[in-house]
C-alpha cells in the first residue's frame, strides 16, 4: 500500500466537476439551445432542397438560357434563408447565455461549499467530502485520520493588527497546509480560526500521521509576512483514527464524532501547553465532561447560594493577637461536598461569571464582619480578570456602601500576574480604592513579575510573602536570607508584610525573630465558616456591639477608577 507521502488520486472535488457538467447537458437552457438549433437546421434542410431548385433557375435566367424561377420558390429560398441567420443568432445567443448561467451556478455551488476567505471546504460540506474520503478509503483497505487544528491566540492577532491582517493570517494558513498535505486530503475551515483535515493512511502507519502533524505545526509557526511587518502564530492539534470511534456508524454520524473527538484532543493540546499535537484518548472525553457538569454546577450553585465565604486567621506574629481575616472561597456543592477555589476559580473566569461569583461571595463576608469586632479587618483576594473591569474600584464602592461596611476595615488582595497585564490600569484603581479608605496587598510575593520599581511606584500597603517561602524558612540558609531580605525591603518602603503558610511552632519562632509581621497559617487553625469564626470571637470577646450604628461607611465615589 502507499504511504501518505506516496498517495496519488484525483482530489475530491473532482466529483463536483463531473456534476457540473451533467448539469450543462440537462439544464433548462440547453434544452432552448437544442431547440433553436433544430430549428435552424431544419431550415438548412429546406434551403437546400428548394435552393437546389431555385438556384439554378436563377443562374439560368441570369445567363439568359432560361425563363425566371419560380416567384414561389424564390420567395421561400429568401424566407429560409432569414430563418437561417435568425436562428443562427438566437442559437449564438442562447449558447452565450447558457454558459454564463452554467458558470454563475457554479460559482453560487461553489460558494455554498467552499470558504470564501480560504477557498478550504466549508462547515456544510466538510462532511461529505470527508465520507468521500472514508469510502475510498475502506475500498483501498485503508483508514482516515482526521485532524483538527486551532489557531493559539487568534483573538490576539486580530485585537492587535486588525481583522485584515488576521484574514491574511488565515489565507497563508490554509496555504501552507496545502503545501504539505496529500492531494486527496480534504481540507476545511469550520470556525473562526479553526481548521479539519481528513487524511487516507496506511492502517499501520498512525507514526505517520503524528509527523504530518509536527510538520503543519513547524511550518505554521514560521513568521507571516503582512505588509511591513511579520506575524507570529501557532497552533495545536487533536488527532483521532478510525478505530476511536463505533465501526457501525451512519455516514451522517461519523464525520461529527470524528470531528468531535479530534476537537476534544485539540483541547487537551491547548490545555497542556499549546503549539502541540494529541492523539484523542477516551480519558479525555471523561475529562470533558466532568468539565462541563463543573460549569454548569458552577452556574447552578451561584443562583442557588452554594458558595459561601470561609475564613483564615491573620494573627500579630510577635503577640499572637488576632487582628482579622482573609476571606477564601468554597463550594458547598450537593454532588461533589465541599470544593476548593483552585478547582472552581479558573473555570469561573474562563465562562465568565467570575464577577457574579465574587460579588455574591464579598456580600455575604461584609454580612458576616459586620458581626465582627470593628477593629478585625476583612481581605478578600481579587481575581487579575476582574481588574481588567475599567469599573471595578467603582463597583466595590458601591457594595461597601450598600452594605454599610467600613473602608478602612477591608483589604483587597492582588497578586503580582497583575502588574503584568496592564500596570497603568492597575495603579489607577489602586489609587481610587486607597484614596476611599480600601487598603490594597500585594499577595503571593515572590512568585511572579513584581520588580523593586513596582513596588516603589505602585501605592500598596501591604506585602505578602508566598508560603512556599515560609514553608522552607528553616530549610536552608538561603532561605533564611531570602525572607530576611523581603522583609528589609518591606521596612525600607516602609510597607509593612504578612508572612503565609505558618504551619508550625518552628516556623513561627523564626518569624518572631524578625518583628512587626502579621502571620496566617494552619499553625492558628484551618479556614472556619461564618458560624465557626463567630463562636472563635465569642469566646475571646472580640463580637461587635450590633446595637451601635457604623459611622465609617465610606461615600459615594466621585472620581474615576
Amino acid at each position: 500500500m502507499p504511504t501518505i507521502s506516496e498517495t496519488q488520486g484525483e482530489p475530491l472535488d473532482g466529483a463536483v466537476q463531473s456534476q457540473d457538467s451533467g448539469d450543462a447537458r440537462t439544464h433548462p437552457h440547453a434544452r432552448r439551445e437544442f431547440v433553436a438549433r433544430g430549428v435552424a437546421l431544419a431550415a438548412i434542410t429546406l434551403f437546400v432542397a428548394v435552393g437546389g431548385t431555385v438556384l439554378p433557375q436563377l443562374l439560368g435566367a441570369w445567363r439568359g438560357l432560361t425563363d425566371a424561377p419560380d416567384q414561389v420558390l424564390a420567395s421561400a429560398m429568401l424566407l429560409n434563408i432569414a430563418i437561417i441567420l435568425i436562428g443562427w443568432r438566437r442559437y449564438k445567443s442562447l449558447a452565450i447565455e447558457l454558459k454564463d448561467r452554467i458558470r454563475s451556478e457554479n460559482e453560487a455551488r461553489n460558494e455554498a461549499r467552499l470558504d470564501s476567505l480560504t477557498g478550504c471546504h466549508n462547515r456544510r460540506s466538510v462532511a461529505p467530502a470527508m465520507n468521500e474520503l472514508h469510502r475510498r478509503a475502506e475500498s483501498d483497505d485503508r483508514r482516515v485520520a482526521v485532524l483538527l487544528i486551532d489557531l493559539d491566540n487568534f483573538k490576539h492577532i486580530n485585537d492587535v493588527h486588525g481583522h485584515t491582517a488576521g484574514d491574511a493570517v488565515l489565507r497563508e494558513v490554509a496555504t501552507r497546509m496545502r503545501a504539505i498535505l496529500p492531494t486527496d486530503a480534504v481540507i476545511a475551515r469550520i470556525g473562526g480560526d479553526e481548521f479539519a483535515i481528513a487524511i487516507m493512511h496506511d492502517r499501520s502507519a498512525q507514526q505517520e500521521i503524528e509527523t504530518l502533524a509536527s510538520v503543519l505545526i513547524e511550518a505554521i509557526a514560521q513568521p507571516i509576512a503582512i505588509q511591513d511587518f511579520t506575524i507570529d502564530t501557532s497552533m495545536s492539534v487533536g488527532m483521532v483514527g478510525c478505530r476511536d470511534v463505533p465501526p457501525a456508524l451512519s455516514p451522517e454520524e461519523w464525520p461529527n464524532e470524528m470531528m468531535h473527538k479530534a476537537d476534544i484532543a485539540m483541547y487537551h493540546a491547548k490545555k497542556h501547553g499549546k503549539q502541540r499535537s494529541v492523539w484523542f484518548e477516551p480519558v479525555m472525553e471523561q475529562e470533558l465532561k466532568f468539565r462541563s457538569q463543573l460549569e454548569n454546577g458552577i452556574r447552578a450553585g451561584i443562583a442557588a447560594g452554594e458558595f459561601v465565604p470561609f475564613y483564615e486567621q491573620q494573627v500579630d506574629v510577635e503577640s499572637g493577637r488576632l487582628t482579622g481575616f482573609e476571606m477564601l472561597a468554597r463550594w458547598q456543592s450537593p454532588a461533589l461536598g465541599l470544593v476548593g477555589p483552585d478547582i472552581f476559580i479558573p473555570i469561573a473566569e474562563e465562562i465568565g461569571v467570575i464577577d457574579e461569583l465574587s460579588e455574591c461571595l464579598i456580600v455575604q463576608a461584609f454580612r458576616d464582619a459586620r458581626e465582627w469586632s470593628p477593629d478585625l479587618t476583612l481581605s478578600v483576594n481579587i481575581s487579575p480578570v476582574q481588574l481588567r473591569d475599567p469599573w471595578f474600584s467603582q463597583k466595590l464602592l458601591k457594595l461597601l456602601i450598600q452594605h454599610s461596611f467600613p473602608a478602612s476595615r477591608l483589604e483587597i488582595e492582588i497578586t503580582e500576574s497583575c502588574l503584568h497585564d496592564n500596570i497603568a490600569s492597575v495603579r489607577s484603581m489602586i489609587t481610587s480604592l486607597r484614596n476611599q479608605g480600601v487598603s490594597v496587598s500585594l499577595d503571593d510575593f515572590g512568585t511572579g513579575y513584581a520588580s523593586l520599581s513596582q513596588l516603589r511606584t505602585l501605592p500598596f500597603d501591604r506585602i505578602k510573602i508566598d508560603r512556599s517561602f515560609i514553608r522552607e524558612i528553616n530549610n536552608g540558609e538561603a532561605s533564611s536570607k531570602l525572607v530576611d531580605a523581603i522583609v528589609a525591603m518591606g521596612a525600607g518602603l516602609k510597607m509593612p508584610i504578612t508572612a503565609e503558610g505558618i504551619e508550625d511552632e518552628a516556623i513561627l519562632e523564626t518569624l518572631q525573630s524578625m518583628r512587626g509581621l502579621k502571620g496566617q497559617g494552619y499553625h492558628y487553625g484551618y479556614p472556619e465558616n461564618a458560624a465557626g469564626v463567630i463562636d472563635r470571637l465569642r469566646e475571646h470577646d472580640l463580637l461587635a456591639n450590633l446595637d451601635r450604628e457604623l459611622t465609617s461607611a465610606p461615600r459615594a465615589a466621585t472620581g474615576g477608577s
